[in-house]
């Protein structure tokens, strides 16, 4: 078997030592990717028969340029990062990683609900300047009976559901794909999203991105939100609409914020979000536990190296391909 090439775009990791492990059973090695910006893509491409990549951006350009490519694997669950139109239009399978991390984006949601409601983060900060006064981060505000409206009602919303009823947190949902037999067994109610927006003291996100879900959190749906509610994002930046968080914050339409994504990243250190009290902020590490990273450059490397020896992949996100003659040997 010849040796193969797989192009690594982006990784957060110490190092790919996993991916190798898992690729060698492929008889492929790994080309890592610099800056991973289209221009070193477009120069590396060439010679990859498969892409691995986090959060940069494989586009059409990228996509076309692989004359080679079987495969594009995504770590992770989302691939808004990947122009998947043209790789299906190619035939070129996309893999992803859907079934890692539940827990550590739900508990990372928890965390900031948490925060939110107790400002542990803000009266960290004060005390280390010497401020000991309670009055330093006011109001703060008792979970039991408050009401968390969790948007998308997928693996991670169940979970965050699951971990939420122990605090004693009213549940509401919003899903296009309501289950009312999973709903009376985590005791959630599925609303519309309007009704969720106006209802909730807590709203988490946790939806995927795409066109339809594109800055959800409008200024609209924001204005709808109780003054004393807060708004929690750990899915996707682009799901809300900078400028109107910002406004919103500014103007105390609502209470506050705390988002683990943002629409560019990193963003910069001098955008007004980051000027604002009632922001809190972490740099999109929700899905980060050493458990979680270990099963993710195992899975995404797993998928890849199906496509390469001929077999199924453990996930396909454009299944459609396998219809091509090329593809039904799997």
């Amino acid at each position: 078997m010849s040796e193969k090439v797989v192009l690594v775009t982006d990784y957060t990791w110490p190092t790919t030592a996993v991916e190798q492990a898992v690729l060698q059973s492929a008889n492929a090695r790994l080309l890592l990717a610099e800056r991973g910006d289209e221009a070193e893509l477009l120069s590396l491409v060439p010679q990859a028969d498969a892409i691995l990549t986090c959060f940069k951006k494989v586009s059409p350009a990228v996509v076309r340029a692989g004359e080679k490519l079987q495969v594009i694997g995504r770590y992770g669950i989302g691939v808004d990062n990947i122009a998947v139109e043209e790789a299906t239009r190619l035939g070129i399978p996309v893999t992803n990683v859907p079934s890692y991390c539940l827990d550590e984006v739900a508990e990372h949601a928890l965390a900031l609900l948490l925060d939110c409601a107790r400002n542990v983060s803000h009266y960290n900060t004060a005390i280390r300047s010497g401020n000991w006064s309670l009055n330093a981060q006011r109001p703060l505000f008792r979970v039991n009976g408050k009401t968390l409206g969790i948007v998308g009602f997928g693996k991670i919303g169940q979970a965050l559901a699951a971990k939420a009823a122990s605090l004693g947190l009213k549940l509401i949902a919003h899903t296009n794909h309501p289950d009312e037999t999973l709903a009376r067994h985590l005791n959630v109610e599925f609303v519309t999203l309007d009704e969720l927006f106006t209802r909730a003291d807590f709203v988490s996100l946790h939806i995927p991105m795409n066109a339809s879900t594109q800055q959800l959190v409008s200024e609209e749906r924001l204005r709808r939100m109780k003054p004393t509610a807060f708004l929690i994002n750990t899915a996707r930046g682009g799901l809300v609409d900078h400028q109107a968080l910002l406004k919103a914050l500014q103007e105390h339409w609502i209470a506050g914020a705390a988002v683990d994504v943002f629409e560019s990243e990193p963003l910069d250190a001098a955008h007004p979000l980051f000027a604002l009290p009632n922001l809190i902020a972490t740099p999109h590490v929700a899905f980060y536990s050493e458990e979680s990273l270990a099963e993710l450059q195992t899975k995404a490397a797993a998928n890849v190296a199906a496509i390469l020896t001929g077999k199924r992949p453990a996930a396909l996100v454009n299944p459609q391909v396998l219809d091509l003659p090329r593809w039904q040997h799997l």
